[in-house]
């Protein structure tokens, strides 16, 4: 069978989000990861998917697959540190590809294969999840409207309706982006500042008042990279959590569950630990809402302006298992599509910001019923 996808880590959270909305809309897809168990109901689609057994670090048997496979685009929903790695081997078998996101620092060698990519005339896409991804559409809507940009903030906020534990996107990124040092843009140059610095409180559109901080993202780099034509002097990314769980991921830190220092038996706590949460089930009647914001501030027609740019997502209908995740593994889908389908034509290695058409994206990010808003007002 000749695949539309190859989705790498599709047994994963995002994964498994990834694969129902493509087979949802009908297309062939090969499943690849760990634990064929998790992607039971999606296999179910027998005349459309197959599974593959896969381990990240056996590069050879990556390759192969996708060799084999055929497929025009390769997805990877595995943990970043994988990243650069599968989309070397996506340039080597001639695939489009397209991740949730990677460090600062990979992201900058990811963008260093910028004219490999040309030359084979495909695409590679990093960051396409909910920020970065959604984070860097906004953001490529709103710089259109503008002469010059000199400053921009962005980040997310949630909440949920119960304050009980449950994993929000990936407990190995979250806890890497909490201990990682954080890259800023300052003075127009990048800068490392301390971990979870610049913590303050912070009323947002349809959460309320919540506590951000500073914590290392991938669009420190991007956005820099995507503005400095246009003057970027200022660029900060904030995480924003419920008391709860911030809470509960500093305890998991401060006790050493974070760590990926190796024990005594030859395995990493941070391992176990994730192999615990994935264990735990979302509990009856649980919702999450999240607000995905970038704020900009530029100039036009040398007259000061402000854009606040919001995506407001919630727990929908039939995704309830997935809370507010969905903003994550859907974008992906989208843009995977986007690409699959000839509407994204752009060649190269870059983030969303360079490559993704505003317009259809909204709209389909409409269509999964996340609302975008150009100060305050809905515009998809």
């Amino acid at each position: 069978m000749k695949y539309d996808f190859v989705i790498i880590g599709a047994t994963g959270l995002q994964g498994r989000i990834v694969s129902r909305y493509l087979l949802e809309k009908g297309y062939k897809i090969l499943l690849c990861g760990r634990k064929r168990n998790k992607v039971k109901k999606l296999l179910k689609h027998d005349h459309r998917t197959a599974f593959k057994y896969l381990e990240l670090n056996d590069h050879k048997k990556i390759w192969k697959v996708l060799k084999e496979a055929k497929a025009p685009v390769v997805i990877n929903c595995a943990e970043g540190d994988f990243n650069l790695i599968v989309q070397k081997l996506c340039l080597k078998v001639k695939a489009h590809y397209i991740d949730l996101g990677s460090s600062p620092e990979m992201t900058a060698e990811q963008f260093n294969l910028d004219r490999a990519f040309k030359r084979k005339n495909l695409c590679a896409i990093t960051g396409c999840g909910s920020v970065p991804g959604i984070g860097n559409v906004m953001l490529r809507y709103a710089c259109q409207k503008l002469d010059k940009v000199t400053e921009v903030n962005a980040g997310f906020a949630w909440s949920a309706n119960k304050e009980v534990f449950v994993v929000p996107f990936s407990i190995m990124s979250i806890i890497e982006e909490f201990t990682d040092t954080p890259t800023v843009v300052k003075n127009g140059r990048l800068k490392k500042v301390p971990q979870r610095s610049d913590s303050q409180f912070v009323k947002f559109k349809g959460i309320g008042k919540q506590r951000v901080f500073l914590v290392r993202h991938s669009e420190a780099y991007t956005f820099y990279k995507y503005l400095k034509p246009k003057g970027i002097k200022s660029v900060k990314f904030y995480a924003g959590f419920p008391e709860f769980s911030y809470r509960a991921i500093m305890n998991f830190i401060n006790t050493g569950l974070g760590s990926k220092t190796t024990n005594g038996n030859g395995a990493r706590p941070i391992d176990l630990l994730v192999d615990a949460l994935k264990s735990r089930h979302v509990p009856k009647g649980y919702h999450e809402k999240e607000n995905l914001w970038v704020t900009i501030k530029g100039k036009k027609n040398n007259r000061n302006k402000i854009i606040k740019m919001n995506c407001l997502v919630h727990t929908i209908k039939g995704w309830e298992e997935h809370g507010c995740n969905i903003d994550t593994g859907l974008p992906c889908a989208i843009i995977a599509v986007m690409l699959k389908e000839g509407i994204i034509t752009s060649i190269g290695a870059r983030s969303p910001e360079f490559f993704v058409p505003v317009e259809p994206f909204f709209k389909a990010l409409a269509k999964n019923k996340m609302n975008v808003y150009d100060n305050n007002k809905k515009i998809n």
